[in-house]
C-alpha cells in the first residue's frame, strides 16, 4: 500500500525539495495535491476528501536518511472482541 505514492516521491525528490523545502506534501497516486507547513495540517486536509490509507504525507527534506513513519488511527468500540 502506498508504494506508488512513495515511488513517485523518491523519483521527484530533488524537484520537490527545490519547490517545497521543509514543507509537507500530500501525494495521491502520482500527483502532489498540496503542500503544508505541518504534518497535521496535511493529514487534516487529506482526510477531508480521501479515506485513510489512500494518500502519503511526506516532508520535503534534504536528509537522505529520513525515516518514514506510518500511523494507524484504529479505534475499537468499548466492548468489541479483539
Amino acid at each position: 500500500m502506498l508504494e506508488k505514492e512513495y515511488d513517485y516521491f523518491k523519483r521527484h525528490r530533488e524537484e520537490l525539495l527545490s519547490k517545497y523545502p521543509g514543507r509537507w506534501v500530500l501525494v495521491l497516486g502520482e500527483s502532489i495535491i498540496g503542500d503544508y507547513a505541518t504534518q497535521e495540517d496535511a493529514i487534516r486536509e487529506a482526510l477531508k476528501k480521501n479515506p485513510p490509507g489512500t494518500f502519503l504525507v511526506q516532508q520535503c527534506s534534504s536528509d537522505a536518511n529520513q525515516i518514514m513513519r506510518f500511523h494507524s488511527r484504529v479505534t475499537f468500540p468499548e466492548h468489541a472482541e479483539v
